[in-house]
């Protein structure tokens, strides 16, 4: 289901469903960041749920809160603060991950894949994009993701989709398009 018409990156509040047959794949980036078979599977049997709290604090500062749920089985936050800060998250699937995130002119962006595709409102917003690695101290396996975060005409509906630039510990390179389905206001 499409999101509102009027709805832009500045405020992606709501829930929101994850469209498999919209979306990549995404066994090969699983199996990468170590997530075994059994794991995988049932990753891919479930239903991803997002609530996301889009919203700006008191001191001015850009948060978008996700409460992350596959088919009501295991819930995680993943809470964003857009100032380009490290922070260290615990993920049940993913181990610790080491993240920052920041709004960027699509015109900085290098990779191709993170720039194209996304609605006039999205690029004059400016893009969310997100840097993400695995500690590899901590959970034995190196990777990195990088992801851009906004929305895109998909068969003439207004979605909300990430783009993902994926590298692995022996630099193996996967690209990704997660797409969702907007379910309602939170």
């Amino acid at each position: 289901m499409a999101v509102p018409p009027d709805m832009t990156v500045m405020n992606i509040t709501g829930k929101y469903t994850m469209n498999k047959a919209l979306s990549t794949n995404t066994d090969e980036i699983l199996q990468l960041q170590g997530v075994g078979w059994f794991k995988r599977k049932i990753i891919s049997a479930g239903t991803l749920y997002l609530n996301v709290k889009h919203y700006v604090d008191d001191a001015s500062i850009e948060h978008i809160d996700i409460e992350q749920s596959l088919s009501g089985l295991a819930t995680t936050n993943e809470d964003r603060i857009l100032d380009w800060q490290q922070r260290s998250h615990e993920d049940d699937v993913f181990g610790i991950v080491i993240s920052k995130t920041k709004r960027v002119p699509l015109k900085e962006i290098k990779n191709d894949w993170l720039r194209g595709g996304w609605t006039e409102d999205t690029a004059s917003f400016d893009i969310v994009y997100t840097d993400a690695d695995s500690d590899a101290e901590k959970n034995g396996i190196v990777w990195n993701a990088v992801q851009t975060w906004g929305f895109e005409y998909i068969n003439g509906e207004k979605r909300h989709v990430r783009h993902v630039s994926f590298t692995g510990s022996k630099g193996e390179k996967v690209q990704s398009r997660l797409v969702y389905d907007y379910k309602g206001p939170l």
